[in-house]
């Protein structure tokens, strides 16, 4: 039996197949089954299914109880076939992609849909409408194998699209498991924080709080309204811009403090207060719909919910089962780790080869053992402060690390000039990027390496009137773009293998942003998952970057409750 078949859902409920030879053309005569399901549980030999969505399909065989190892996704191969040919934003559906081959009118893509609290995922939503028939689909699929070829390097880009299609499957695997919640506990600590609820008013310490804020100004105040806070501050000689803590929080006025807690708290309240936990956690299990790529940088996104973004306090509401823990790993000092593969720089790949402190060893090097700002160099490189002590800072690096340091600024110059800018594996930056997707992608377009909240949530100042003709800012995108893309490729490399060592045994994952991924098993399995995220790392950088010195290793914990990890 050939290990790569070709699936389309009919109309209906059925399903149409066919076999596919190492070339991607059918090896065989298609077949027609009346059960999705079925259809792929009767074929366990297959090691890789390709099909148009993975929202579309997975869901449903998860449904059914049947996981498969491999996917290849044909609509999310087109989008990163797209970027890498320069049309970033053109239709991205296999109807798109059909209509573009035929030389016919492309259709627009459908308008994304929005969670809906207590509908979290698409494992709730009516089934979607059959997308091509398999003879279009395989027509689809079989040109994207030859644009594969033709991209600049090829086995990297095979590399990605299969490593996204994977990170597909997990995303589907963790709206399935959900992350464990404890109601109770949630329900305890908002009372605790915010007091007793009144009908028709603001929780009692918010009220005391927003007291002690118009006592301070000595008129009445709203603290939740920022323009009335500007305007207080203005008429008491103060000048603020925003209300951002990292703006107010040295002003030497008696209503900061007041103010920040009430900020704090009042943030809490509305994105995880008691309207939250009704609508979102439901059998002890809080379900985002936890989206793969979703930015241009690669870097994963959640729609509805707020998972990525949950305070820590709050943190103590996530609870392994009875007789379960979390394993919580950090990858540590990943993006200067992913700079040093990427450029190749040997004194930089020396220094990450470690799996020591990267920032005192690179402060040992040029910064006279001063870890703060070496750490401030390299996040500067990275994210592109070059100006006052910023600019100091980076020439100083420059001399010591200056391959790493023209790798970025060779994407800083590329972005200026609106030329195409490629992650390590070949994620395509579009030329010309908006406040929104830069926004969403992490990637601060003012103040890059100000302070981030302390309770979890990023409370930069971002530059509200970013343009994406605006050319020193694109340079700074595409900077970080480099890097950051590139360690969203390693994460993708780094779930896909940690999610086949989790298929024999229990364990299952249930959290991944950015640098940080959570496992949930049984507390007798939690060395072996311990370990085989080090591996999962370890096979990552491998195959993400080819043989280079540098690690990438974790921090990780063992723990019944997530906010004992921190």
């Amino acid at each position: 039996m050939a290990d790569r078949w070709a699936l389309a859902p009919a109309e209906d409920g059925g399903v149409e197949l066919a076999p596919l030879g190492p070339d991607g053309l059918p090896a065989g005569p298609s077949l027609r089954e009346p059960d999705l399901a079925r259809a792929v549980r009767e074929r366990p030999d297959v090691v890789r299914w390709v099909w148009r969505s993975t929202p579309e399909v997975y869901p449903r065989l998860l449904d059914a109880g049947v996981r498969v190892d491999r996917c290849y996704d044909v609509e999310d191969a087109e989008t990163l076939l797209l970027g890498h040919e320069g049309r970033s934003g053109e239709p991205r559906s296999a109807a798109a992609a059909l209509a573009r081959l035929r030389g016919g009118p492309v259709p627009p893509d459908p308008p994304q849909r929005s969670a809906e609290p207590g509908a979290q995922s698409s494992l709730f939503e009516p089934r979607a409408a059959a997308g091509l028939p398999l003879a279009d689909l395989l027509a689809v699929y079989a040109e994207q194998q030859r644009r594969h070829e033709r991209a600049e390097h090829p086995a990297r880009m095979r590399l990605l699209t299969a490593s996204e299609s994977a990170g597909m499957l997990v995303a589907a695997e963790m709206n399935r498991a959900g992350l464990p919640w404890s109601a109770q506990v949630h329900r305890a600590l908002l009372d605790d924080l915010l007091g007793e609820r009144y009908a028709g008013g603001e929780p009692r310490r918010l009220a005391e709080l927003a007291d002690e804020v118009s006592a301070a100004f000595g008129r009445r105040v709203r603290p939740d309204l920022p323009a009335d806070v500007v305007k207080a501050f203005g008429q008491a000689g103060i000048r603020v811009r925003s209300t951002r803590r990292w703006e107010i929080q040295s002003l030497d006025h008696p209503a900061v403090k007041p103010l920040l807690e009430y900020k704090k708290l009042y943030r809490i309240r509305v994105a995880h207060g008691w309207s939250w936990l009704q609508d979102w956690v439901r059998d002890g299990r809080f379900r985002p719909e936890f989206l793969a790529h979703g930015t241009v940088t690669g870097r994963w996104v959640t729609n509805g919910g707020g998972a990525l973004q949950i305070p820590k306090v709050i943190r103590r509401a996530v609870v392994a089962d009875p007789g379960w823990r979390f394993v919580v790993a950090d990858a540590d000092q990943m993006e200067p780790r992913v700079l040093a593969a990427i450029s190749r720089d040997p004194g930089l790949m020396e220094v990450a080869g470690r799996e020591s402190d990267l920032y005192q060893s690179v402060s040992d090097r040029a910064f006279s053992g001063d870890r703060d700002q070496a750490k401030l160099a390299v996040l500067g490189a990275v994210y592109g402060q070059t100006s006052g002590d910023g600019l100091k800072n980076l020439a100083a690096l420059r001399r010591r690390f200056p391959r790493a340091v023209e790798y970025v600024d060779e994407a800083a110059r590329a972005g200026k000039e609106g030329r195409l800018v490629r992650t390590w594996l070949g994620r395509t930056c579009p030329p010309a990027v908006g406040a929104v997707e830069a926004e969403e992608a992490g990637i601060p377009v003012d103040d890059p390496v100000g302070p981030a909240e302390e309770d979890g949530a990023d409370d930069r100042q971002w530059t509200p009137g970013y343009a994406s003709t605006d050319a020193r800012a694109r340079g700074r995108f595409a900077r970080n773009f480099v890097v950051q893309g590139s360690a969203a490729d390693w994460a993708l490399l780094l779930l896909a293998a940690l999610r086949r060592a989790c298929a024999d045994m229990a364990a299952e994952l249930v959290f991944f942003q950015h640098d940080e991924v959570i496992v949930h098993c049984p507390r007798e399995e939690a060395d072996t998952v311990v370990a085989a995220i080090r591996e999962a790392s370890d096979l990552a950088g491998r195959l993400t970057f080819g043989e280079t010195p540098v690690r990438f290793p974790f921090t990780t914990a063992v723990v019944e409750c997530y906010a004992d990890a921190k």
